[in-house]
């Protein structure tokens, strides 16, 4: 049958290779607390503005960026659950904690989408007046606090999804007000008290173009899908180019969080195992050649039996 010396070449190398990635979250603590605390105090102010003013786009503008608070908590909170150390149970640690944080992030934007849409449809019916003047400013106020934030999650944004959908909140964020203090002008203007209601469908599709992306990429993170940067088929060409290797097979690549990688795969050697440089070796090509921070590789001496391939590629 497999005639392996199952000899598991664990990667003791992967965990240093990899601690690089894992300091990029801490980066951002001072960015999730200033950009929270700005938010939600301008909540508070659009909010009641909205109420005070009867402005739909106001009060749609303070839902979105409500749920860019909640948005912020939650990315926050996964990447501090993703520096905590393994344990026993958690053998990854929470890593994977950033990946349900994208995620539960994007559904929560959906759920704001329905709820401001539903009620601008409602208000299509009888538009109420609404003060341009003040609807300017407070969304005025908004953009720049929503630049603002976004720039302190901008050089994140490349590495890691979940530090992405914070700055793609405070990004759409700004572009939604702009819109809001563009809408207040049109009203001042033409004193179309209509403007309010369909300003605020505007946003929601803005909210729903920007959270599409994050939704998708985070369920295929979350069903261990092959992170997008990497082409499984090369990971498989260069393992099988290496020294004394006749084939691969049982090849997993999947994300242990938003920003790490692990792979598994059995190496078929037959001309017995090549020893614990080669494995570091490979440790080393994989993190360098596709920023694959954790390796387990199982070397097996067999004679090509296709019965050692009963898995196919995985």
């Amino acid at each position: 049958m497999h005639g392996s010396h199952d000899h598991h070449g664990h990667s003791h190398a992967g965990h240093s290779h990899g601690a690089g990635h894992s300091h990029a979250p801490a980066d951002f603590g001072r960015a999730f607390l200033i950009g929270t605390t700005l938010n939600l105090a301008f909540v508070i102010v659009e909010g009641a503005a909205g109420i005070l003013t009867d402005s739909m786009a106001l009060l749609a503008d303070a839902g979105h960026n409500l749920s860019d608070v909640l948005g912020l908590l939650i990315a926050w909170g996964g990447a501090s659950l993703a520096r905590r150390p393994a344990s026993r149970r958690f053998t990854y640690g929470l890593r994977s904690s950033t990946i349900l944080a994208a995620l539960a992030n994007a559904v929560l934007l959906l759920f704001a989408v329905g709820a401001i849409t539903l009620e601008a449809s409602r208000r299509f019916a009888a538009p109420p007046p609404v003060e341009g003047s003040t609807v300017m400013i407070v969304a005025g106020i908004g953009i720049l606090i929503n630049t603002a934030t976004a720039l302190m999650f901008a050089r994140g944004r490349k590495g890691d999804i979940n530090i992405r959908g914070a700055y793609l909140h405070m990004a759409a964020d700004a572009a939604v007000s702009a819109g809001v203090v563009a809408g207040g002008a049109l009203m001042l203007w033409t004193g179309a008290a209509w403007i309010d209601p369909a300003l605020s469908l505007i946003i929601v599709a803005v909210i729903l173009w920007s959270t599409w992306g994050l939704l998708r990429d985070s369920l295929t993170m979350a069903l261990h899908a092959v992170p997008p940067g990497i082409d499984p088929e090369k990971v498989e060409s260069a393992l099988a180019a290496l020294p004394g290797v006749s084939r691969v097979h049982d090849l997993h690549i999947w994300p242990m969080s938003t920003t790490e990688v692990a792979l598994t795969a059995h190496l078929l050697m037959p001309d017995g195992h090549p020893g614990d440089t080669f494995l570091h070796d490979a440790e080393h090509r994989l993190q360098h050649d596709f920023g694959i921070g954790h390796a387990t590789l199982q070397i097996e001496i067999g004679d090509g039996d296709p019965c050692s391939l009963h898995h196919g590629h995985g």
